[in-house]
């Protein structure tokens, strides 16, 4: 900063000797230090040092001499043959990896079928064995199903055609109907006895069917019991409201299972029909406990 001349350009001193010229001249072409190559001006140089990635060149009073015609066109033809040779190297060398790559591409085709085959091997045996085991556990059912009817018989000829064991969680042991020697002989078939329920058990009801947490089942039937009981009460001249259908799908799968729903209806005032497929609600059915049912209902299905 301090300098007078620092701004000025710097003024060129060849070095001695450099390019071949004694005492100096005038800087004709530049040379690689790296390779000795003459290169006629700074294009040339520079597309020499990204080909080759030499760096270290110098001004040379050596002047390049103009390619004649011929050398030009045997350069060019040089230069196709280069590009010829380098395309045909490149053709197959993308041929030898389009090769390979379809090798291993049949490879790995073939190594996944086998392991589809042996999937399916292994499937066809698992699936052989299971039969083989439900057979089995049918055959062994069906041994003991002999063997309890046989059982069975042994007990009605000793009991006069009664039964006296229950069905158990252990094996079957039916119980059906029992009827007495007299009226097996006539052909009499003893009466079901009617279903009753006690309106002083509806909490016991309730509660019943509040336990029952899997799955939700206890909340959705206390809901169609609500609906049914609710239905009633608030439409009491309506007359659909006072029949339940127990042929349906609601009744069957979300009712009759559990323990006190039923008996809930029953103890409110409704009565199976002479049908069998229905709950009629009685004409003396008391209101008071209808409401107070409906009531403790929505308490027990808000508190589910």
């Amino acid at each position: 900063r301090d300098d007078p001349d620092m701004g000025e350009p710097i003024p060129f001193v060849p070095k001695a000797g450099g390019g071949g010229g004694a005492g100096g001249g005038v800087a004709q072409s530049y040379k690689c230090n790296e390779c000795g190559k003459i290169l006629s001006n700074m294009a040339n140089l520079e597309l020499h040092a990204n080909k080759t990635g030499h760096s270290d060149f110098e001004e040379s009073t050596k002047a390049v001499k103009p390619l004649t015609a011929e050398e030009k066109a045997n350069k060019v033809e040089e230069i196709k043959a280069l590009l010829k040779a380098k395309r045909t190297e490149r053709e197959e060398a993308e041929k030898a990896e389009s090769i390979e790559s379809e090798k291993a591409r049949r490879f790995m085709g073939q190594e996944m079928a086998k392991t589809r085959e042996q999937m399916e091997r292994e499937a066809l045996k698992r699936d052989a064995l299971m039969r083989k085991k439900e057979k089995e556990a049918a055959r062994r059912e069906r041994e003991r199903l002999r063997a309890e009817i046989a059982k069975d018989k042994l007990e009605r000829q000793a009991n006069k055609g009664k039964l006296k064991t229950t069905l158990g969680a252990d094996g079957y042991n039916p119980s059906a109907v029992q009827y007495d020697v007299a009226d097996l002989a006539e052909g009499v078939v003893a009466p079901k006895k009617a279903f009753k329920a006690d309106p002083k058990k509806i909490d016991e009801y309730i509660t019943k069917v509040s336990s029952y947490k899997a799955g939700g089942d206890g909340q959705k039937c206390l809901k169609i019991l609500l609906a049914y009981v609710g239905n009633v009460v608030d439409k009491p001249e309506e007359e659909k409201f006072r029949s339940i259908n127990t042929e349906n799908k609601a009744f069957k799968t979300k009712v009759k299972p559990f323990l006190g729903a039923k008996a809930l209806l029953v103890a409110v005032g409704f009565k199976q029909n002479e049908a069998g497929d229905a709950l009629v609600l009685k004409e003396d059915a008391d209101r008071d406990t209808l409401k107070e049912t409906k009531a403790k209902l929505e308490a027990a299905y808000a508190a589910y």
